[in-house]
């Protein structure tokens, strides 16, 4: 099907998402485009929830500070030299990449568990949201150790929030872009006036006062794991693994006129995973000197971390408002993008209506607060298990020449389950993830040997397969 004569019926056949067919040159969209959908992505709803749990596992001012600055930088090069290139190459989303590479029957699988994933974290979204909408309600907030609905209230609360979203997400690209870009300037202000009160509440007059906020660091709360300075940087690295080394925003960047609009995303990463997540954490740091704080420790349980209420108690209802549109802000296009993968799996429902389902499983998942509260945790994982595929895409677009190798194999040789694809992940992802269970290291630290390991076996086994059916 050629793609420049009949464009609108391309439009028409696939709801103007062009999900199985490149992008066309009409509809790019410059990095303006972009800026305000990774400023609104990345300042929002995660951020209320890491800036504190930053402080939960005694990190240093030295190693949050300095560990952030590095973390991000790695972020912003991997998607600017990686995902967009290959997008602008390519213009396609990740899962009709994916499926051209490893054949129809494996792409399944990756896309459902790479939509479910999706899924889950935007529900951790809708339940930072619920914890502003709550307030008025006097709602019970969710503890850090919380697993299951904590009452009525909760669950009416997260169902509404849910439609809401998914109805967004629903209306495509342009509505989830110009969501982000209005909202995202109202919590980039947000974030901003929570950390001046909140550096006002604890009497912080000068840098050495707002340094020793953290200090030399503390020991973990309960039930937290310590980070060091290489936690904070390979975390913040990673955090979005799934999203640039994972390849999964060749579905966002096929929209763009160049590589360039890569760069874009430094405004997520320094306004929203720099600036927003050092804001938020004073939010807690304040709410720890409080009596119903000091009385969860004394416990020897760890202080809530409940969006909703520390933004209030900095900035009121303007608060409020705020952790409410961040929740909105990422769970629109991490829906959207679900939804997507959906779409690869189901071709014949349209995008409305696997965005719906999307946003129905995200919200079902918002109802339960671990999702949140176990946020670190759960991004390392997600980003662990799914990375390894990007690498597939990275090698076979940067080295199938030098290896030898057909590129988009699958699809050339019509196989719609590629080996080399399967045993590559498998490989790198069991010996990688054993290591971490046996030696208690963390996740986010083996995920980009994994990554690389994953990549170089792709290529050695596709050469091999490839041999064998000449």
């Amino acid at each position: 099907m050629g793609q420049h004569n009949i464009e609108e019926e391309i439009e028409e056949i696939v709801g103007g998402e062009f999900e199985r067919e490149p992008v066309p040159q009409s509809k790019l969209r410059s990095w303006k485009s972009f800026l305000g959908m990774y400023a609104g992505e990345h300042a929002a709803g995660t951020e209320f929830m890491i800036g504190p749990l930053f402080l939960t596992a005694g990190v240093s001012a030295f190693d949050l500070i300095i560990g952030l600055l590095l973390g991000n930088l790695l972020a912003v090069l991997s998607w600017r030299f990686l995902t967009a290139k290959i997008a602008v190459d390519n213009r396609l989303t990740l899962y009709y990449q994916l499926e051209k590479i490893c054949g129809k029957n494996l792409v399944t699988g990756y896309n459902l568990a790479n939509g479910i994933l999706f899924c889950f974290l935007a529900g951790a979204m809708i339940t930072v949201s619920a914890t502003a909408v709550g307030i008025p309600f006097n709602m019970e907030m969710p503890k850090l150790t919380d697993t299951l609905p904590n009452g009525p209230t909760w669950i009416i609360i997260v169902i509404i929030i849910g439609a809401v979203i998914s109805l967004i997400a629903s209306k495509g690209y342009d509505t989830v872009s110009k969501a982000a870009n209005w909202m995202s300037p109202i919590i980039v202000l947000a974030f901003v006036a929570c950390g001046v009160v909140a550096l006002g509440q604890l009497g912080v007059s000068s840098f050495s006062d707002f340094w020793n906020i953290w200090g030399e660091g503390s020991e973990p709360f309960p039930g937290q794991i310590k980070f060091t300075f290489w936690h904070v940087v390979i975390w913040s690295w990673f955090a979005n693994a799934a999203m640039h080394i994972g390849m999964s925003d060749l579905s966002v960047f096929r929209f763009a006129k160049s590589a360039t609009s890569g760069w874009t995303t430094a405004a997520g990463m320094y306004v929203g995973h720099y600036m927003a997540w050092i804001a938020a954490a004073l939010l807690y740091a304040v709410y720890l000197k409080s009596p119903e704080a000091q009385a969860f420790l004394s416990n020897g349980e760890a202080p809530p971390v409940a969006p909703g209420p520390l933004a209030n108690n900095a900035i009121g209802i303007f608060g409020i408002i705020a952790v409410v549109l961040a929740g909105w802000t990422t769970a629109n296009p991490t829906i959207y993008r679900a939804g997507l993968a959906f779409q690869a799996i189901i071709p014949k429902v349209s995008t409305f209506w696997v965005t719906i389902i999307a946003g129905t499983i995200a919200t079902i998942a918002g109802l339960f607060p671990a999702f949140a509260m176990k946020l670190l945790g759960f991004v390392a994982l997600y980003g662990f298990i799914l990375a390894p595929f990007g690498a597939v895409i990275v090698f076979e677009h940067f080295f199938h020449k030098k290896a030898g190798i057909v590129k988009n194999y699958a699809e050339k040789a019509n196989i719609k389950f590629n080996n080399a694809v399967f045993l590559a992940w498998a490989v790198s992802f069991g010996f990688f993830y054993f290591i971490s269970l046996q030696f208690d290291v963390f996740l986010s630290f083996v995920t980009l040997p994994a990554w690389l390991l994953c990549g170089v076996l792709f290529l050695v086994f596709s050469k091999r397969l490839q041999r064998k059916h000449q």
